[in-house]
């Protein structure tokens, strides 16, 4: 049986989204969702929503995914997570998610949740993986085809452990 290649961390960042990233965002944007966020919105979640918190993941330099949520008294809101095509499948949206995750518990949050579609199971396995729990469903959430969210709650380590 072949063994599974696993990336080398070696040259991974992750460093707060700037406005200069909205190009690079996009492409991941397109390549991620049928449904994807215009510039624009990107634009108004970084300078006007003060909730809001995104990263870029970037290997040896380059973005090559990114992650955003909203912060709210202590709970955080995953509103994006995406990895280009070419480096899915190999923990990278793992540690994007996890370092999502420990940001939001170094705000004080001490609950996160999200929505993914029903049929995205490889998500919904991550998602798991981490610690997230299904807590209900959003009927017909996603607009292009009337596809129910899962909704899935995790809870935080408190800031400074883990």
């Amino acid at each position: 049986m072949e063994q599974e290649q696993y990336p080398n961390y070696e040259g991974l960042t992750f460093r707060q989204m700037a406005l200069e990233d909205i190009p690079d965002v996009m492409v991941i944007e397109h390549e991620s969702f049928t449904l994807p966020w215009t510039e624009e919105a990107f634009r108004n979640e970084l300078t006007q929503n003060h909730f809001a918190c995104y990263m870029v993941m970037q290997y040896l330099g380059q973005p090559i995914g990114y992650a955003g949520m909203w912060t709210v008294i202590d709970e955080a809101h995953v509103t994006n997570i995406a990895v280009l095509r070419a480096y899915r499948g190999r923990r990278w949206g793992e540690r994007l998610l996890r370092e999502l995750m420990r940001t939001a518990s170094q705000r004080g949050m001490q609950r996160i949740t999200l929505e993914v579609r029903v049929s995205n199971e490889v998500a919904q396995n991550l998602y798991r993986k981490l610690g997230f729990k299904p807590a209900g469903l959003r009927k017909g959430y996603y607009s292009d085809n009337q596809e129910d969210a899962l909704i899935m709650w995790a809870d935080l380590p408190e800031r400074g452990s883990a």
